[in-house]
């Protein structure tokens, strides 16, 4: 088996922020646009209908609806799509069934963080020109990718758009993005974090790898390193092709718990800003976390690779942990059980504290503060 490659002699570190995400320059306008939001939500009092204000700034919005919320979100995939074209030269497959679920994971695993069950999704497919759907063979494999994520998650595929937006989107290239719906019901089932307490257990759900998060760290990478995409990882996998192992999708682990009674007293879904999100609630809580979860190895490489040191790995990528369930201590090892069960590794990982809000990760020394992470207004 070849060895990876070493860093480069002398190269300096390549953090998320030089590859070209820079959430402290992006977090201002979603705080701006989720005040003008907040603005809006007199508009539903003509429908009978009501917004559930504490829903502002997570990773759902949510409306009641009477008998039952309804819950909507809208993501992209971002970046991963030019990893799958440029992995098509190298192994001969297309991988856009992969980053359909990848997609609908963006999606699907945000909106079950406030409670809800998935029930429908649009799909919203722009490409840079009509050629792009000439290729039949990838165009197949995105929508057997879509259809088998949605049958999954027990949720319908109800339509999309498919625009052809040249000079906008580029030549040969195709941003993908889902929206979807979820009912919240019943509505006991709603998880905005008000019965969040110390003494929680934090459970941590493993990721799959990268997931779509970080993506464009990994890309600048691939330039880096000689054999870029080619280069092998320590179990002898393609650093592209450990790339594009799909999302994890999480519902099926919370309707599970749901229908074994157990109402999560809040989630997060371990995206962007990495384990800084375990503190996305706004409460005056501590999050002290004990036992680390397994890094899968694409992870591993990148922080190796890139020269990065923890804080900017657990604080940019999810390193193992793609969504965080906090529960009543009573509950944890069931939790974890119930995961296992759907083939979904689990960790009873740390516990809440009152106290400051802010991210202890206890075996690597590291905190993150409250002002480390500006996701709401």
């Amino acid at each position: 088996m070849a060895q990876p490659p070493s860093p480069a002699s002398g190269s300096e570190p390549l953090t998320y922020q030089q590859a070209g995400v820079d959430y402290a320059r992006i977090d201002p306008l979603k705080i701006l646009a989720q005040q003008a939001a907040a603005a809006t939500a007199p508009n539903l009092a003509r429908h009978g209908l009501a917004e559930v204000a504490a829903s502002r700034g997570e990773s759902a919005y949510v409306v009641d609806c009477g008998e039952f919320y309804l819950a909507s979100i809208t993501e992209c995939l971002g970046t991963k799509a030019l990893v799958a074209d440029q992995m098509r030269a190298i192994t001969g497959r297309s991988y856009y069934d992969r980053i359909a679920q990848d997609t609908l994971a963006m999606a699907i695993n945000d909106i079950i963080t406030v409670g809800a069950t998935p029930v429908s999704v649009h799909a919203y497919w722009a490409t840079g020109g009509s050629d792009w759907f000439d290729d039949e063979a990838r165009a197949r494999d995105l929508v057997a990718g879509w259809r088998s994520a949605c049958d999954a998650c027990g949720v319908a595929w109800g339509g999309g758009e498919t625009p052809a937006l040249a000079g906008v989107v580029a030549e040969g290239r195709i941003d993908l993005a889902a929206s979807c719906v979820g009912i919240v019901r019943p509505k006991s089932r709603l998880t905005l974090g008000e019965k969040l307490a110390p003494g929680d257990a934090i459970v941590l759900l493993a990721s799959s790898g990268i997931h779509a998060n970080g993506v464009s760290l990994a890309r600048k990478l691939a330039e880096r390193i000689g054999s870029g995409y080619g280069a092998e990882l320590e179990d002898g996998t393609l650093y592209g092709d450990a790339l594009l192992a799909p999302t994890t999708l999480y519902s099926p682990v919370t309707e599970a718990l749901a229908a074994a009674g157990i109402v999560p007293h809040y989630s997060a879904n371990i995206t962007g800003h990495g384990w800084r999100k375990l503190m996305r609630h706004l409460g005056s809580f501590t999050y002290r976390i004990h036992t680390l979860p397994t890094v899968p190895p694409v992870l591993r490489f990148i922080e190796k690779q890139a020269g990065i040191d923890k804080r900017e790995a657990y604080g940019s990528l999810n390193m193992g942990a793609g969504f965080a369930l906090y529960v009543d201590r009573a509950d944890a090892k069931r939790v974890v059980e119930i995961a296992a069960s759907l083939g979904v590794r689990a960790s009873i990982a740390g516990e809440v504290e009152a106290g400051a809000r802010r991210v202890v990760i206890e075996p690597l020394g590291l905190t993150f503060a409250a002002d480390e992470l500006h996701v709401r207004a």
